[in-house]
C-alpha cells in the first residue's frame, strides 16, 4: 500500500462527486510534470489525502489503479483543454473536521521529504496534482485526523446520542483509518528491523565512534532518512551507519557527517572544546565500503550542519 496527497482546490467537488482523481499527461507547456506522471503509480488499495485551501478534507482509498481516460463530460472544462489525462476511481470519505495544515506544520514539517514535497515550508501547498506521501508523514496525519474526527466524535456520542447515519458512515470510516495506521506502522517496523539485522555485522556490533557495544544502547542509524528513501534504499544496509545512541543523535540531527572517504566532518555548531564531551576529534574516519560512499555524500550534502 501507498499513500499520495492530492492538490485539488476548485477540482475537488467535483472529482468527489464523481469518485475520481483526474489529470491531464502534460501541462499546459507540453511537458509532463512529475506530478501528473505519479498518476501512473497509484494502485488498488492505495490511500488518498485530499488537500484543498489549506486543509486536509478528505481521505480516500482506490479502488482502481490508474486508466488512461478523457476528461468526465460531467467535469467544468477549467483548463480549456480535452485531452486525454489519467484517471484513478475513488471511495471518498469526507472530514467532518478537516485537518488544517498550517496549525500542524510543526509537526508535518520534520516528516517531509526534501524532494518532492507536497508542502512548502511556509506551510503552503506545492503546486502540481500528485505527491508521495511517506509512511511516517500519512501516520502522522492519520493521528491528526483521527483526534479530529473520530475521538472528539466519540466523546459527543455519548453526550448527544449523535444519529444513526452518522455512525453508518463512520462504521466505514473508522475501520479504514484503523487498517491503514496498522498496515503503515507494520511495513516501517519490518523494514527497520530488516535494516538494523544487515547493519549490525557491518560495524563489528559497536558504535563505529565509540566502540560501544551495549546492544541497548546502539543505532542503526539511517544516512538517507526513511522520508527520503525508496523501498531499496531503506532496507539497504549500506545506507547507514551503527552508532551509539549519542552519536546517532548527532548524525541524525546533522550536527556530524562522513564524506565519500569515511573522515568524520563536525559542525561548527559544536566548539571544538567540547569535543571531548562527545568523545569525538576531527580527525577521526571510519572504514566505510564503496556502497556506503554514495550514502554519506548524500547525508553530508542534505543534512549536515555545516
Amino acid at each position: 500500500m501507498q499513500s499520495f496527497v492530492v492538490m485539488q482546490g476548485q477540482t475537488y467537488h467535483e472529482e468527489k462527486e464523481l469518485g475520481i482523481i483526474w489529470s491531464l499527461q502534460q501541462d499546459s507547456t507540453g511537458k509532463e510534470r512529475h506530478s501528473r506522471l505519479r498518476m501512473i503509480e497509484v494502485n488498488e488499495g492505495d490511500r488518498i489525502f485530499h488537500y484543498v485551501k489549506g486543509n486536509i478534507v478528505a481521505i480516500s482509498v482506490a479502488k482502481t489503479g490508474c486508466q488512461i481516460a478523457s476528461k468526465p463530460s460531467t467535469m467544468q472544462n477549467h483548463d480549456g483543454r480535452d485531452d486525454n489525462g489519467y484517471l484513478v476511481e475513488l471511495e471518498y470519505h469526507e472530514l467532518e473536521i478537516p485537518v488544517n495544515v498550517r496549525s500542524e506544520f510543526d509537526v508535518i514539517l520534520p516528516l517531509l521529504p526534501i524532494k518532492y514535497s507536497p508542502f512548502q515550508i511556509d506551510a503552503n501547498g506545492n503546486q502540481g496534482y500528485l505527491y508521495p506521501c511517506n509512511e511516517e508523514l500519512s501516520i502522522k496525519l492519520l493521528e491528526l485526523i483521527g483526534d479530529l474526527n473520530i475521538y472528539q466524535v466519540d466523546e459527543e456520542q455519548l453526550e448527544l446520542a449523535i444519529g444513526t447515519v452518522l455512525q453508518t458512515e463512520r462504521n466505514t470510516f473508522v475501520p479504514m483509518i484503523a487498517e491503514t495506521e496498522s498496515e503503515l506502522k507494520t511495513k516501517i517496523r519490518l523494514g527497520k528491523q530488516k535494516f538494523r539485522e544487515g547493519l549490525l555485522p557491518l560495524w563489528d556490533n559497536k558504535c563505529v565512534l565509540c566502540e560501544i557495544e551495549l546492544p541497548a544502547l546502539l543505532r542503526a542509524s539511517y544516512s538517507k532518512p526513511w522520508k527520503d528513501s525508496t523501498d531499496f534504499e531503506r532496507v539497504d544496509h549500506y545506507n547507514g551507519v551503527l552508532l551509539c545512541c549519542n552519536h546517532d543523535a548527532l548524525y541524525e540531527n546533522g550536527f556530524i557527517a562522513f564524506d565519500g572517504q569515511g573522515r568524520l566532518h563536525i559542525s561548527s555548531q559544536i566548539p571544538e572544546k567540547d569535543y571531548d564531551k562527545y568523545s569525538i576529534h576531527s580527525k577521526m574516519k571510519i572504514d566505510r565500503t564503496e556502497e556506503n560512499k554514495p550514502y554519506f555524500k548524500w547525508h553530508k550534502r542534505n543534512l549536515f550542519k555545516g
